[in-house]
This record gives structure tokens, sequence and C-alpha cells, in this order.
């Protein structure tokens, strides 16, 4: 056993996903996240307090790397409209792609997020942030017309949810999807648009 091997937070993040994939949700354990950094229990728990903070850490993790593609089209300069599109149908594809990609670890990770619900609200949240960010700019703009950008943003945020909550992904196997995602964005896009000046 090597305890005197420097250990970070990311490195015990990395051991405890691989100990997910190999083990599962429900057998793996901060014993085998150790035994894989070639460490004791006990340095792990230095970092991480209990089974449940390691698994928390995770989720949010794994949240981050969702988020921050999202933050840079939030980020990004151009009309708000495209922006707010472009923000919509990145977040729709990105859990698609998780899904298709590794659906076992989207279990996995969807389970983790389950327990971890301040982290998931603290996810979310700052999703409803970038939205109401790119209305702001788009009344900015004069391309929206939005009184209460917080308001307008959740909304959106939860009119899309079928497309883009975990909890659906059996729906999206659907062959009409691309085309109800199309025809809701359109119609979300057209009533947030400002009424022209005559």
């Amino acid at each position: 056993m090597n305890d005197t091997l420097v250990l970070t937070p990311e490195r015990i993040l990395e051991a405890t996903e691989d100990a997910l994939r190999r083990y599962g949700l429900a057998k793996a354990t901060v014993v085998d996240v150790a035994r894989m950094l070639d460490v004791s229990h006990g340095s792990v728990y230095r970092h991480f307090p209990s089974k449940a903070s390691l698994r928390e850490a995770v989720a949010k993790r794994w949240l981050d790397r969702v988020n921050a593609p999202l933050q840079k089209i939030a980020d990004s300069a151009g009309p708000a409209p495209a922006k707010l599109e472009r923000w919509l149908r990145t977040m729709i594809a990105i859990k698609h792609k998780k899904v298709g990609d590794d659906p076992e670890m989207f279990a996995t990770y969807l389970a983790l997020a389950q327990e971890a619900c301040k982290v998931v609200r603290a996810h979310k949240d700052g999703l409803v942030d970038q939205i109401a960010q790119i209305l702001t700019e788009g009344t900015k703009q004069g391309a929206f017309h939005v009184t209460d950008t917080t308001a307008t943003a959740r909304s959106l945020f939860d009119a899309t949810c079928r497309f883009h909550h975990p909890a659906h992904a059996e729906e999206w196997k659907d062959p009409q999807l691309d085309a109800r995602i199309d025809a809701l964005l359109a119609l979300l896009l057209k009533g947030l648009e400002a009424p022209r000046k005559r």
C-alpha cells in the first residue's frame, strides 16, 4: 500500500468512476476505490468524509462536464435567438449522447444524481441562469420581449424537459423525436420574439 502517494480529489474521483464502471453502483465501495489507488481507505476518507460525500462529488463532476459546453454557448457573442436555440439543442444532444454512448454508466449517474439532490438542484439552477443570461442579452438586443427573465428561463427549461430529463430517456427512441424537438423550439422562440415596430 502506498499511503505516501499524493492524493488529490480529482484522482480519487477518477478512480471512483472506474470502480463504478467495474462493479456497479450497488457493489462499488470506498475500499475498491482505495485499492485501485493503492492506498488505504482512510486516505480516501481524508478527502471525502463519507461514501455519500464521495458519491455526491462524482455526481457533481459528471454534471459539471455536462454544463461546461453550455456555459461556453451562453458566454459567446451573437444574436440571442440563434444562441438560445443552439444552447437548447446542445443540452438535449449532450443528454442523448450520454445515454447512447454508455447506457449502463448513464443509469449509474442517474441513480447518483437522485441521491445528490442538492447537487442536482444547483446544476438545474445553473442551467436556468444560463438561459436567463441569454434572454437578458436578447432583450437588450431588441430580439426578445421578456419581463421576468428568471421565470421565463425556468419555463423554457421545464417546457423542454421531456427532451433532456433522464427520466424520459426511453422516449428518446421515438423516430419522430427530431421533428417534435424542432416544432417545440420553433414555438418557444416565436413566443419570445419582441413585437415589430411599425
